[in-house]
C-alpha cells in the first residue's frame, strides 16, 4: 500500500493544535512519522519529546505507530487502531482536558523559559502573542518556509 506523507523538506508538518479524535499534536506527530518513513522528515524528529507527551498519554509505542503508518493507513483507521490499542483507554473528557491542558502549556523551568525565549527573539522578537509551546512551534514553522514573523 502507498504512503500519503507530506515532503517536511517542503512544508511544515500540521501545527500541534491541529484535533484527531480530539487529540492534540496526534495530526502532527502522524506527518511526521509518514514524512520519516519515506526520508521526507526535513529537520522533523518523529517520536521527539512533543510526540511522546500524546503517546504516553494514550500508551503507544512510538516503533508501533510507525509500523502501523507504514502500512498506508489514513487518519482515520490510524484513530481506530489507536483506540483499540491504547493502553490507556481515555474517555472523550479526558482527552478534551488533556489536550486543552497541553494546548496552552508554558515553560515552568528557566531552562525552558531561556530556550523559549531565545527562540522568541531569534523568529519574532515584536511579536507579542507568543507565549505558549504551541505559539512557538507555529511560529518557528512560519518562519522556517519563508514567512516574515
Amino acid at each position: 500500500m502507498a504512503i500519503f506523507a507530506l515532503d517536511l523538506t517542503k512544508q511544515t508538518p500540521r501545527s500541534p493544535r491541529v484535533r484527531l479524535g480530539g487529540f492534540v499534536i496526534l495530526p502532527r506527530c502522524l506527518d511526521k512519522g509518514r514524512a520519516t518513513i519515506i526520508g521526507k522528515n526535513g529537520e522533523y524528529s518523529y517520536n521527539c519529546p512533543l510526540d511522546q507527551r500524546f503517546l504516553n498519554f494514550v500508551g503507544i509505542k512510538a516503533d508501533a505507530l510507525k509500523k502501523q503508518l507504514a502500512t498506508g493507513k489514513g487518519d482515520g483507521d490510524i484513530l481506530a487502531w489507536i483506540t483499540a490499542s491504547a493502553k490507556f483507554k481515555r474517555s472523550e473528557q479526558e482527552i478534551a482536558q488533556w489536550s486543552a491542558y497541553v494546548e496552552q502549556r508554558v515553560p515552568t523551568d528557566p531552562e525552558t523559559r531561556e530556550y523559549v525565549n531565545v527562540n522568541h527573539k531569534k523568529y519574532g522578537p515584536k511579536r507579542e502573542d507568543i507565549g505558549t509551546f504551541f505559539d512557538l512551534l507555529d511560529l518557528d514553522d512560519y518562519v522556517s518556509f519563508g514567512g516574515n514573523a
